[in-house]
């Protein structure tokens, strides 16, 4: 009698064992410690209000970029950095400074357009990438054009976007031809920024055209659509962007970036929806012939 009571008792154990993860899956997937239950899918950057952090905005101003050639690409990078060509470009404008919180939310004001988006598990460090001066990030390729647009601006296309932030005479940092591990706003020495530091922290992460944060702090949206093989097919005077493609052109490193490839040449690659805490965005205008 006792040993089939036990051998009852033992199959009621085995039975509620196996039935838990059925239970898991019908009552939805647990969160852990960093994802606590959110009533959406994203949450909100909440900027500081106008006037309540005490930092003064620092100066939207655009730098020129004369006409002129200069060398793209590099022939000891990746398979998409080369070849290296000598190309042309006519005369542009660019910011100085990566788009701000501050410069993003009277865009946001302005015209009603969606909040930068946090995924739910970065919500806890939104407060950390909020700084009236720090670059917005959590934008996507559209909402970059769009801000653009509304600032009677353009995003950059990649070819200028290099030649801003490397000069005239194939260097492969902004600093010149050695590479500095504490040069830029990389995770790659303690440098005192746990995230992104606000625009221009970093004099030695200044291009010879005076255009800041190249090298580190945000990667960022350029206007074209990526093809790791048009270095070798595109024209020398003003190569525009692909005429199609899937992804579109990430340029610069950001505040999470380690390794080898933080060079000004490199080139990185994102579906345009898509939204991170390490990407951001500067915009150009073409210049009057």
């Amino acid at each position: 009698m006792l040993e089939s009571k036990f051998k009852i008792v033992f199959l009621l154990v085995v039975l509620a064992c196996a039935a838990m993860p059925i239970i898991a899956i019908m009552r939805g997937t647990i969160s852990t410690p960093y994802e606590e239950p959110m009533s959406g899918a994203s949450a909100e950057v909440e900027l500081a209000p106008e006037g309540t952090s005490g930092e003064e905005p620092i100066l939207d101003e655009m730098v020129t970029i004369p006409a002129g050639p200069f060398v793209r690409g590099t022939e000891s990078g990746g398979f998409d950095e080369k070849p290296q060509r000598t190309i042309h470009v006519d005369a542009f404008a660019i910011d100085r400074y990566e788009v701000t919180n501050h410069y993003y939310q009277q865009f946001v004001l302005a015209t009603g357009h969606r909040k930068p988006g946090l995924p739910a598990r970065y919500a806890k460090s939104s407060g950390k990438v909020k700084g009236v001066n720090q670059p917005v990030v959590y934008v996507s390729w559209d909402d970059a054009t769009e801000y653009c647009r509304w600032k009677g601006k353009r995003l950059p296309t990649e070819v200028e976007w290099e030649k801003a932030m490397r000069g005239s005479d194939g260097r492969l940092w902004p600093w010149g031809d050695k590479e500095q591990a504490n040069g830029a706003n990389w995770a790659r020495v303690q440098d005192g920024h746990e995230v992104s530091a606000p625009v221009g922290s970093f004099q030695t992460d200044k291009s010879p055209y005076g255009v800041m944060d190249g090298a580190g702090n945000a990667i960022e949206w350029v206007d074209d659509w990526y093809d790791e093989t048009y270095y070798k097919t595109s024209p020398e005077q003003n190569p525009p962007s692909p005429e199609y493609g899937t992804y579109r052109v990430l340029r610069g490193g950001g505040y999470t970036t380690t390794g080898g490839d933080v060079r000004i040449t490199s080139r990185s690659k994102m579906m345009p929806d898509f939204r991170d805490e390490t990407i951001g965005f500067r915009c150009a205008n073409s210049k009057k012939k």
